[in-house]
């Protein structure tokens, strides 16, 4: 009886018995929006596991602050925090490139000077491509992932909303992410030879 009623509830009053610590109406939130949050993270990463990880992760969030902050947007919410997590994950793969593993395991000291050198120039067109983005992109670019603000930080350092942050850097992570996989592809070209 008590699935019944929970099957019926819509997310507000699932909330508001997930603010009580009810593991049922969690339940309840996890099988209503699970399969969106993973389609949402697949979407952006085209990995099944990683997805999956991310809308696992976001449903441990949600747990979390449910119990203990109240959740206004609950469709906000989720769908901010699995983009957050897909960020998060390319950030983190970003931070240990395999760039660097490749030069330290290149044997010729002729070649790995080349490799060294080539690494050096991709992260000097990066920086310079980071420059040429519009002056409020690139400020919030970096603000984010320079010195690893979040965005209701850079909004309130900035005076603006957290969602024009956020705007301003996925029109910057989209411009950056096209123009870098021309300079992977040339790197690819260059390191078959």
């Amino acid at each position: 009886m008590l699935q019944d009623s929970l099957y019926n509830a819509n997310d507000t009053e699932l909330l508001l018995q997930l603010s009580k610590g009810s593991r049922p109406a969690f339940d309840a939130l996890y099988n209503r929006h699970w399969k969106q949050i993973y389609n949402a993270a697949y979407k952006r990463l085209n990995d099944e596991q990683q997805a999956q990880d991310i809308a696992q992760d976001v449903f441990v969030q949600l747990w979390t602050r449910g119990t203990t902050s109240p959740i206004e947007n609950l469709a906000a919410y989720l769908h901010t925090s699995a983009r957050n997590g897909v960020f998060k994950y390319f950030e983190k793969q970003g931070k240990q490139s395999p760039l660097p593993d490749t030069i330290e395991n290149i044997s010729d000291e002729h070649d790995r000077a080349d490799a060294g050198m080539l690494h050096q120039e991709f992260l000097d067109a990066f920086n310079e491509l980071v420059d040429t983005l519009p002056t409020q992109q690139r400020i919030i670019f970096k603000m984010r992932f320079e010195q690893d603000m979040n965005s209701q930080q850079i909004a309130d350092q900035l005076g603006i909303s957290p969602k024009t942050v956020r705007n301003q850097l996925g029109k910057a992570l989209a411009a950056l992410r096209t123009s870098l996989l021309v300079f992977h592809l040339l790197f690819a070209m260059y390191s078959v030879w």
